[in-house]
């Protein structure tokens, strides 16, 4: 679900939004939904060839953008202006998510300090950090080799924030990102 949002003509909007294994994006009024029409659907945006593969977690939402991590795709950010989707992405990741995608999760201060974050599935997962604008990467927990690796992937994951740390399922347990001390 989007917050409320006005449109140009400054009429207020509670929307709703998500994809599936169709690579569409859809985006639904919440005041308007169900009721079989014969004349058009009740779909408010629908935007497609924007997603490579099959979404099949969720989107998340932080300061005007939505971001998609479909299977095969560039985790994705669309940005939100006049209660209506950007018909192509602002912004994506150098890297893509093999199947399953990634389902992003947001941390932030309010409406500042935002980071993106995503987990990889593979023989050796990863936990990635990305900026909110531009989506390029901070911090992956490949990069200082064994360290922060948490083995194989997990289907379906999310990234989980809580009291200043990341946690991620895996196999066999949870691993737990944060700063280190000293």
């Amino acid at each position: 679900m989007l917050p409320d949002l006005t449109d140009a003509g400054g009429n207020l909007w509670q929307l709703a939004l998500g994809a599936g294994k169709d690579n569409i994006i859809y985006v639904v009024n919440r005041n308007a939904m169900g009721k079989f029409n014969g004349a058009r659907d009740n779909i408010y945006q629908e935007i497609a060839s924007q997603l490579v593969g099959g979404e099949f977690g969720m989107p998340a939402y932080f300061n005007g953008r939505v971001y998609f991590g479909s299977v095969g795709d560039h985790l994705k950010a669309f940005t939100v202006s006049n209660a209506k989707l950007s018909a192509t992405p602002s912004a994506q990741t150098a890297m893509t998510f093999p199947y399953p995608g990634t389902t992003p999760s947001i941390s932030a201060n309010g409406s500042a300090n935002g980071i993106v974050w995503a987990a990889q599935n593979g023989d050796v997962a990863a936990l990635h950090a990305f900026d909110p604008v531009s989506l390029n990467e901070l911090y992956n927990s490949n990069q200082m080799g064994t360290r922060d690796q948490f083995g194989a992937g997990n289907k379906f994951i999310t990234p989980m924030i809580a009291n200043g740390k990341v946690y991620v399922g895996t196999t066999n347990g949870v691993a737990v990102f944060g700063l280190l001390k000293g």
